[in-house]
């Protein structure tokens, strides 16, 4: 979920109807509203009479600060007329959870409730996040009204596999919260600065081993490659996230590729580098490995073990060299605990980097949710940037990727 205390740029000042219909998921919306309202969006509710059964409007009424549409003969919201004003209004229409009963109204266009009713009024996308018990998903009404709300244009989140309410398993569980607000942000930074760009971003610590048990690595957390991948997603740009293992949760809507190693995380770099509009190096790559890995665990010994370490591939430099169509725009993190600018400068202009991104790491910043840098340009420019969290320094970053993709 977005960080509480920090807002989604695509979702700031965004104004999404949440439909509600009569599933026994449906307290999981009051969590996606929740996250929504968090992260910056205005949020209006619309529920089926059967959804009020599992949960009370007042519940959203709480969250969201705004009245819950439940009524088609009561006053509305704004206006008389409820679900003009939000099918108008809306940015975006999520229904979670749609029960198959509320899909197949969808899919012949009725309309006799708040939900069905708001979506037939509405113009903007709709995303929809099934719900529902075993075999009802796959039965064939179900997924032939599924395949036409899809050609229609209609976004779908497909049900998960898992424990259900019946006491059955099996596939029907409601997407969880987080996978529908990523193709929340997805959808409403479909048409951003970065649509039709192709970034790669490279996150966490690489893992160099010493035998099959262990490795050498460093303190990175990926939290800044995550935000920088998830950020690029929301302006448009088709992102692949090259991370070693994280505890981060994969974000929705980007492709991942997973490594271990910087001789890994060179040769995934390598085998894209040619589509690349824009390449962004946050991983922390270790710079050196062990010269042989041992075949089995090393055992504890009697006295002190040398370890012969040799220099692992500088992947900066490295991409530098490559021969592409057209160069990406290049961009790399300087992490450092003394002499910052100068070593970043002497890093940017080394590399061949068009930016180059600057954080003092004697403190605590390695696996903070905030960071404090100094953006540096090719071309002399300079932005110290305050503390902020790690989501606000990724738009920031993609603000001055943007340009320069705009002046290229």
């Amino acid at each position: 979920m977005p960080n509480s205390l920090t807002e989604v740029q695509v979702l700031s000042g965004k104004r999404i109807t949440l439909g509600v219909t009569g599933s026994i998921a449906a307290y999981k919306a009051v969590a996606l509203a929740s996250s929504l309202v968090q992260a910056g969006a205005i949020v209006d509710v619309a529920m089926t009479e059967s959804a009020t059964r599992f949960v009370q409007p007042l519940s959203f009424q709480a969250i969201t600060h705004r009245p819950v549409f439940v009524d088609l003969w009561a006053a509305g919201m704004e206006t008389d007329i409820a679900h003009v004003t939000l099918g108008r209004e809306s940015a975006l229409i999520v229904l979670a959870p749609a029960t198959a009963n509320m899909l197949a109204k969808l899919a012949h266009g009725m309309a006799d409730d708040p939900v069905s009713i708001t979506v037939l009024a509405a113009r903007c996308p709709v995303i929809v996040a099934p719900a529902m018990d075993a075999g009802m998903f796959t039965h064939p009404a179900t997924a032939a009204n599924v395949e036409l709300l899809r050609k229609r244009g209609v976004i779908v989140v497909d049900p998960e596999e898992g424990h259900l309410a019946s006491g059955l398993t099996g596939l029907g569980r409601l997407a969880d919260p987080d996978r529908i607000v990523d193709c929340i942000r997805a959808t409403l930074g479909a048409h951003g600065d970065l649509a039709g760009r192709h970034v790669l971003v490279t996150a966490g610590g690489t893992q160099e081993a010493l035998d099959p048990v262990r490795y050498i690595t460093n303190h990175s957390s990926g939290k800044m490659g995550y935000a920088l991948a998830e950020a690029a997603r929301d302006r448009g740009a088709h992102v692949t996230l090259v991370t070693t293992p994280t505890a981060l949760r994969t974000p929705g809507g980007v492709s991942v590729i997973a490594v271990r190693t910087a001789s890994d995380m060179l040769a995934a770099i390598t085998a894209t580098y040619a589509k690349l509009d824009a390449l962004i190096m946050t991983a922390a790559v270790a710079d050196f490995r062990v010269e042989s890995e041992a075949a089995h665990k090393i055992k504890r010994g009697e006295t002190s073990m040398d370890l012969r370490l040799v220099p692992n591939p500088d992947l900066l430099a490295a991409t530098a060299a490559l021969d592409s169509r057209t160069r990406p725009v290049r961009v790399g993190f300087a992490a450092e605990t003394q002499d910052l600018l100068a070593h970043a400068v002497d890093k940017l202009q080394r590399k061949s980097l068009d930016l180059i991104v600057a954080n003092d790491v004697s403190g605590d910043v390695f696996g903070s949710d905030s960071n404090e840098v100094t953006l540096l340009w090719s071309d002399g420019r300079e932005a110290a940037l305050p503390r902020m969290p790690k989501t606000v320094v990724a738009e920031r970053v993609l603000d001055a990727v943007s340009e320069l993709l705009r002046r290229r």
